[in-house]
């Protein structure tokens, strides 16, 4: 993957600093939104060395680590609809975690951080998850839909890839999933205090990021014996499940995120926009 610039670093550090100093004293939760492999855990990563550069402690929050078991997620497509078995969208995350650990971060208590495995498909061992004692100045919580908002269900009536015109005739998939982002989803976004979009130049370019993803998977991964890994072929396959919400999200979030950093195909931040017009922390 094309590594994340120092610039774009510069842009989000610069927008943390700004939101602190409107809530001094205050645990700042930033939503990190962007399409699969645009480089929000790298970006994640990034931030956390140079707020602990700047004196200041941070934890980081998935929403990926956030996924129901695949048991949980077979018993809800045997009950719900057989596409809920694949992981990904609305519905397939344990939300009351989520916020048991945003809330337990904010107040500035002791808690395990999840972490699941995607290359297995499942969450690891509670034990293994690292402790985060607190108290915390900035959360990042990242992951491909955070902060999105349900779309009209009007938007709902037509397919918008052959996965849901063949598999979701009917709209029953997809109409669980707007109704679960429209539920506890935006209980969890509302403890977002600043909102980054990393903006994809569109969802086609998607395919591409994503694969190189699970190339990277497998070479960390491949001589695990209860590898998930996937094929080229079965990445092409597994993003037609993203595609409505992602493409919402291109349409609508730039309009009311906090910072928008747009993203050229190898994720270089070719424009941005700052609702409130803060210059690059140097």
């Amino acid at each position: 993957m094309t590594p994340l610039s120092d610039t774009t670093t510069d842009l989000v550090i610069a927008a943390i600093d700004a939101a602190r100093e409107r809530g001094p004293g205050e645990t700042l939760v930033v939503g990190i939104c962007g399409a699969q492999g645009s480089g929000k855990s790298m970006l994640a990563a990034k931030l956390t060395d140079r707020l602990e550069a700047e004196g200041l402690n941070s934890a980081i929050l998935s929403l990926d680590d956030l996924y129901l078991s695949r048991e949980a997620r077979a018993q809800m497509a045997s009950d719900v609809h057989p596409l809920f078995r694949v992981r990904g969208v609305p519905g397939t995350h344990e939300v009351a975690l989520g916020l048991e650990v945003l809330d337990r971060l904010i107040a500035a208590q002791p808690v395990r951080m999840p972490r699941f495995d995607k290359a297995t498909d499942s969450r690891m061992p509670h034990g293994q998850w690292p402790l985060v004692k607190g108290p915390v100045d900035v959360v990042l919580f990242e992951g491909w839909c955070v902060g999105a908002v349900p779309q009209d269900e009007a938007a709902l009536v037509a397919p918008v890839n052959a996965l849901e015109a063949t598999q979701d005739a009917d709209g029953r998939w997809r109409a669980h999933v707007n109704a679960c982002l429209a539920g506890a989803y935006q209980q969890l976004f509302s403890r977002i205090g600043l909102l980054v979009l990393l903006e994809a130049p569109g969802f086609e370019v998607v395919q591409q990021w994503r694969t190189e993803q699970e190339h990277e998977l497998r070479r960390t991964h491949d001589d695990h014996p209860d590898s998930a890994i996937m094929s080229d072929e079965e990445v092409a396959a597994f993003i037609r499940y993203y595609e409505r919400l992602t493409r919402h999200i291109l349409a609508e979030m730039p309009g009311r995120a906090d910072l928008v950093l747009t993203l050229d195909e190898q994720r270089h931040v070719i424009r941005h926009h700052d609702r409130y017009a803060l210059p690059i922390a140097r």
